[in-house]
């Protein structure tokens, strides 16, 4: 059996891709204003013309995601981000994890509060690599339990989970049972649209 502490984040998958959305003619320097402001101590970054992808701890991932956002969010411009976290399986198209390995949790996720009122449509998916035999329906719905704990649910809509609270709430919320799930299933990914500064917004 090969331990967690043999593999690093890199090799396990851990890493997140995001775009980032502004609704604004000064879009250029916001966008890389909020991807220079954000601490990159400890990850590995790739930027390109389509999106974003970090690698490294789960909580250095969420924490640089939270940062970037919340940077950009001060523009007071409407703002929208796609979000994919991915964890269990390398990034490539194959996953080339040594023989052994099985789910593997991380420690939750911990965020401080950034001020910023985020809304999001959220969406979990244990990938069951190797068959359907596994219960993927449970865990999916122990996390929306959680966030309705946690006083970040705000409905189901079509495909997705509907989340309202501090972007740091949303955030862990996604990231924890994203992280969760780790724990019985070894490949998962969670994606979330978040929505920031919208004139359409409730009040």
């Amino acid at each position: 059996m090969t331990e967690l502490s043999d593999i690093t984040p890199e090799a396990y998958g851990v890493g997140a891709r995001f775009t980032l959305s502004v609704y604004d003619s000064d879009y250029v320097s916001i966008i890389l204003g909020a991807l220079k402001a954000a601490d990159p101590d400890g990850l590995e970054i790739e930027t390109d013309d389509i999106s974003t992808w970090v690698t490294g701890s789960e909580q250095r991932v969420v924490s640089y995601v939270r940062d970037v956002i919340a940077a950009a969010a001060a523009s007071g411009a409407h703002l929208s981000v796609a979000l994919m976290l991915s964890r269990g399986c390398p990034a490539g198209m194959t996953c080339e994890l040594p023989s052994g390995v099985r789910a593997i949790g991380a420690d939750p996720v911990l965020l401080e509060e950034t001020g910023v009122r985020a809304r999001a449509h959220w969406s979990l998916y244990p990938l069951l690599d190797g068959g359907s035999e596994g219960d993927h329906l449970t865990p999916i719905l122990e996390a929306i339990e959680r966030a309705k704990a946690e006083g970040v649910y705000d409905g189901l809509d079509h495909g997705a989970t509907r989340l309202d609270a501090d972007l740091a709430r949303v955030l862990e919320t996604v990231a924890n049972a994203w992280i969760g799930v780790g724990d019985v299933v070894q490949h998962v990914t969670t994606h979330v649209t978040i929505s920031i500064n919208s004139p359409g917004a409730p009040a």
